[in-house]
């Protein structure tokens, strides 16, 4: 009589072969690492802009705020 070895389960109980064992630690790693860099991806995006461009956006905002009062004689004078 040959001896049965022990097969391992999946979550529902069904058996799993040396390669099924094989691909779902694979896709685990997968799946952790997934969201490790969703993770990342939304702390940056949460995250407020560096330095350089905060400053240049808002030097760019004063600039426009400052032109809005003339802004009809500014399209008068060069067109537009």
């Amino acid at each position: 009589m040959a001896a049965r070895g022990q097969a391992a389960k999946s979550v529902s109980g069904a058996a799993m072969s040396k390669y099924d064992v094989e691909v779902e630690a694979r896709l685990r790693a997968l799946e952790a690492k997934v969201a490790e860099l969703s993770a990342k991806c939304d702390a940056r995006a949460a995250a407020p802009a560096s330095g350089g461009d905060s400053t240049k956006t808002e030097l760019l905002w004063k600039i426009v705020n400052a032109m809005e009062p003339n802004f009809d004689h500014l399209v008068k004078r060069f067109g537009g």
